[in-house]
């Protein structure tokens, strides 16, 4: 008859036997040996967007270092649905990357009712990538000369000065510009960021928050004027446009920000090994080139900081859009 030390004495070999083997992924494969496959990022945006040459670079940095080709999965359309869902259902083995960020981990969850994924509990977050931030524009002759006369102008008129607004990002933009100066806007919805543009310069609204390469086009050639950025710091680029807090907006901090998701389930360590291969690849000067001449920040975070970042963000946009009076759809 075995003895009671004896089976736990075997156990106890087992044990140790266990902690001595290397640790595994999901898949069987040893965490060491990742990547030794295609890695494949999902990218709900078109071809040829900011987002998609982005993650080209990164993935061209990976391939170089690691001797493993990267594919780009472009799934635009439906707010960022598609790619999010089929990032969601891959196996949690470190290779299948959603390129995610504001849209599909916040204002999705705010915006709409039902979302056919779960931003939290469907993904393991693996690192913020950068950051950008909205330029308020005006017209070259339009009176308002900065931001104090645009929120004096609103204040004779309440609810008569106009703002274009073509995406959820500028329109939250343009709200917490509001509500910071306590004046009332009128709200002119358009479909894309273009449309709005040009009934700006045509005089149909008066003001529009816009992105930094679509901002740049206009400002460049003297078409627009710039007033402020939406960061709490100016842009390099933009050194002498001042921050909405700088000009006055005390407390006024939006920024546009995209991140990298995992599939749930992930193994910790496997995580943190391709956090680590990511934030490599960013620190490339390929990498800190495109970063500088598309306005980008690169904000390369642990994916604690990155759930910790995403749920500061969901609280305050909910704050944006509670006081706004906006109801998901």
């Amino acid at each position: 008859m075995k003895t009671l030390f004896t089976i736990t004495r075997r156990a106890a070999l087992l044990l140790v036997a266990a902690a001595s083997l290397p640790t595994y992924s999901s898949a069987a494969e040893p965490v060491d040996s990742y990547p030794s496959k295609p890695i494949t990022f999902v990218v709900p945006y078109a071809a040829g967007s900011g987002s998609d040459q982005w993650v080209r670079i990164i993935g061209q940095q990976i391939t170089k270092e690691n001797k493993v080709p990267v594919v780009i999965d472009n799934r635009p359309g439906a707010s960022g649905f598609i790619g999010a869902q089929q990032a969601a259902r891959a196996a949690p083995d470190g290779y299948t990357i959603l390129l995610g960020g504001q849209l599909t981990h916040a204002l999705n969850q705010l915006m709409f009712k039902k979302l056919p994924y779960d931003p939290t509990g469907d993904f393991t977050p693996l690192t913020l990538a950068f950051k950008s931030y909205n330029i308020l524009l005006v017209t070259p002759t339009y009176p308002a000369k900065n931001v104090a006369d645009l929120v004096a102008a609103a204040k004779k008129a309440p609810g008569k000065l106009s703002f274009g607004a073509g995406t959820p990002s500028t329109r939250i933009a343009a709200e917490m510009f509001r509500q910071a100066a306590d004046v009332d806007f009128l709200h002119v919805p358009y479909k894309s960021t273009p449309p709005a543009i040009t009934d700006l310069l045509g005089g149909q609204v008066d003001f529009a928050f816009a992105d930094p390469v679509t901002a740049g086009a206009q400002t460049r050639g003297g078409k627009l004027r710039a007033l402020a950025v939406s960061g709490t710091t100016r842009m390099p680029d933009w050194a002498d446009v001042p921050t909405m807090e700088e000009a006055g907006i005390k407390g006024y901090d939006w920024s546009i920000w995209i991140a990298l998701y995992l599939p749930k389930g992930m193994d910790p360590a496997l995580t943190n090994r391709v956090n680590a291969i990511i934030r490599k690849a960013m620190a490339t000067p390929e990498a800190r080139d495109f970063a500088k001449n598309n306005s980008l920040e690169l904000a390369p975070t642990s994916p604690e900081e990155l759930a910790r970042f995403q749920a500061v963000e969901v609280t305050k946009i909910a704050r944006v859009l509670k006081t706004a009076g906006i109801e998901p759809e």
